[in-house]
C-alpha cells in the first residue's frame, strides 16, 4: 500500500507527495500558524500607533520617525502569515509558492512584533540600533557557519564549533595583552581554533571515533583548559594578561554620512567586514575550484573520490582545519572583536550550537547559512532593543530566543534537510 499523498496544485496538475515531503510541510504550517495566532491575540491588546525611529538620538542626521497604526497593523501581518501556514498545511502552495509563503510569513512576523513592540512602549522602536545590533550578533556566527560548513561539507560532523570558539576567544586575549597587537590576536585565535579541529579531525578520521561524541569533548576540553589557565595565568595578574582594548568601528569614507544605511552598513568592526568577504569566499571556493568539489566528493562518496586518486582523509582533514580558522576569527570577535579581555563566564554563551543550526536551516551552504545567521542575529538584537521599551513581555523571554529558534532547527521541525551523504561516517580505504 502506498504512503504517498496527492495533493492538488495549481490547475488539474496533481503532485505526488512523500511522507517525509509531507510531514516537512505540516510541521512548518503548524508552527507559522502558531505565529500568526499568537500575533493575532497580539494585535488586540495595542490601542495606540507604534513610533518607528530611523535614527538614533545621537545620529548628525535625524531622519523622520514612522507611525504605524497598532492594531491594523499587526492584524494584517496576523492575517497573512496565518494565510501562509494555512497554505502549508492545506498544501494549496507548492513549488515556488512555498517559497513566498515562508517570505510573506517571515515578513508579517518581524512586522507585526516590531509595531506592536512599538504601540506597546511610549518609547519608539529604533530601527538603525536593531540592525547594527543584529550584525554585530550575527558576526561570530558567520565566521561558525563557515565552520561548520567546510567541516560537514568533507563528511565530518563539526559538533566542537563552541569550542573553537572558547579556546579563538580565549588566545585572542592573552596573546593582545601580551603584544597589543590585534593581527598577532587574530592569528592566535585562528592557529588555537585550528588546533581544536585538528584534534577533532584526527580523532574522527585517524582513531574512528564517533563525531558526535569527539565534537562534545572537544568542547568539553576547551572549556576546562580555557578555565585553567585563566585561573592560574589571568586571574592573578589581570593588569599584565588580561589588558585588552577591543577594536574599534571603522567608518567607510563618503559612504557612512549617507542616511539611514550609512551608520548601519559602512560603520562597523573589522571582523564584520571580514565576514561579508569570507562568506562569498568560502562559497567560491566550495563551489567554482576544483579543491572544492573534491571537499564536497568526500563528504557524498569518499570511495567513488577514492577510486579517482583523491586522497580522501588528507582533504577531510584540510578541510576541517580550514573550517577551524575562520571559526577562530569568529571565536575573537568575543574578545578582542566587541567585548575586550577574556572573562571566564561562557563567554560565547553558546553561539557555536546557533552556528550549527544555521549551517543545518542553511543546507550546508554558506550563504544560506549566513542569511539564517543573520536571522538568529535579528532575534538575539531584539532582546536588547526592547529591553528599555518595557514591554508587556520579559526581555529574558525574547532573549531566549535564538536559542529556542536553535531547539526548532535541530530537531527539524522547520523541515528534515538532507546533509552530506557520508556526513558522520568512518572511511576506511579499500585495498
Amino acid at each position: 500500500m502506498s504512503t504517498e499523498t496527492i495533493i492538488p496544485t495549481v490547475g488539474d496538475v496533481k503532485v505526488v507527495e512523500s511522507p517525509e515531503k509531507r510531514s516537512q510541510r505540516i510541521s512548518i504550517g503548524v508552527l507559522v500558524t502558531l505565529l500568526g495566532a499568537v500575533l493575532l491575540v497580539l494585535a488586540f491588546t495595542v490601542h495606540k500607533p507604534g513610533q518607528i525611529a530611523l535614527s538614533d538620538a545621537f545620529a548628525e542626521v535625524q531622519l523622520p520617525t514612522l507611525s504605524l497604526p497598532g492594531t491594523p497593523t499587526v492584524l494584517i501581518s496576523a492575517l497573512l502569515t496565518l494565510g501562509a501556514g494555512i497554505g502549508y498545511l492545506t498544501g494549496r502552495v507548492s513549488g515556488r509558492w512555498r517559497t513566498v509563503a515562508a517570505l510573506v510569513a517571515g515578513l508579517g512576523v518581524v512586522v507585526g512584533f516590531i509595531v506592536w513592540a512599538a504601540a506597546s512602549s511610549d518609547l519608539a522602536f529604533t530601527l538603525t540600533s536593531q540592525l547594527n545590533l543584529t550584525l554585530e550578533y550575527s558576526t561570530p556566527l558567520f565566521f561558525g557557519v563557515l565552520g561548520g560548513v567546510l567541516a560537514e561539507r568533507a563528511g565530518v560532523v563539526n559538533i566542537a564549533i563552541e569550542g573553537q570558539f572558547l579556546m579563538a576567544a580565549f588566545a585572542a586575549s592573552l596573546t593582545y595583552s601580551m603584544t597589543q597587537s590585534f593581527v598577532a590576536a587574530l592569528v592566535a585565535a585562528a592557529l588555537a581554533s585550528a588546533a581544536m579541529s585538528a584534534l577533532l579531525a584526527v580523532f574522527a578520521l585517524k582513531y574512528f571515533v564517533d563525531h558526535v561524541i569527539i565534537g562534545v569533548v572537544v568542547n568539553v576540553l576547551a572549556a576546562g583548559l580555557t578555565g585553567f589557565i585563566y585561573q592560574q595565568l589571568i586571574a592573578p595578574d589581570p593588569a599584565t594578561y588580561g589588558s585588552v582594548s577591543p577594536m574599534q568601528p571603522v567608518a567607510i569614507p563618503g559612504l557612512e554620512a549617507i542616511p539611514f544605511l550609512g551608520p548601519i552598513i559602512f560603520t562597523l568592526r573589522p571582523l564584520t567586514y571580514l565576514a561579508f568577504v569570507a562568506v562569498p569566499l568560502v562559497w567560491f571556493i566550495l563551489y567554482r575550484t576544483k579543491w572544492g568539489l573534491r571537499v564536497r566528493s568526500v563528504g557524498e562518496h569518499p570511495h567513488a573520490a577514492d577510486t579517482v586518486g583523491i586522497n580522501v582523509v588528507r582533504t577531510k582533514f584540510l578541510s576541517v582545519t580550514l573550517g577551524g580558522i575562520f571559526a577562530g576569527l569568529g571565536g575573537a570577535y568575543f574578545t578582542i572583536g566587541s567585548v575586550g579581555a577574556f572573562q571566564d563566564n561562557n563567554p560565547t554563551a553558546g553561539y557555536g550550537y546557533i552556528a550549527l543550526a544555521a549551517v543545518i536551516m542553511g543546507r550546508w551552504n554558506p550563504i544560506y547559512g549566513a542569511f539564517v545567521a543573520l536571522f538568529f542575529g535579528f532575534a538575539r538584537a531584539l532582546a536588547q532593543t526592547t529591553k528599555p521599551m518595557s514591554l508587556p513581555i520579559p526581555s529574558d523571554f525574547i532573549e531566549m530566543l535564538p536559542y529556542l529558534a536553535t531547539i526548532i532547527a535541530v530537531a527539524g521541525l522547520v523541515g528534515r534537510v538532507r546533509p552530506p551523504a557520508a556526513d558522520g561516517d568512518h572511511f576506511v580505504k579499500s585495498h
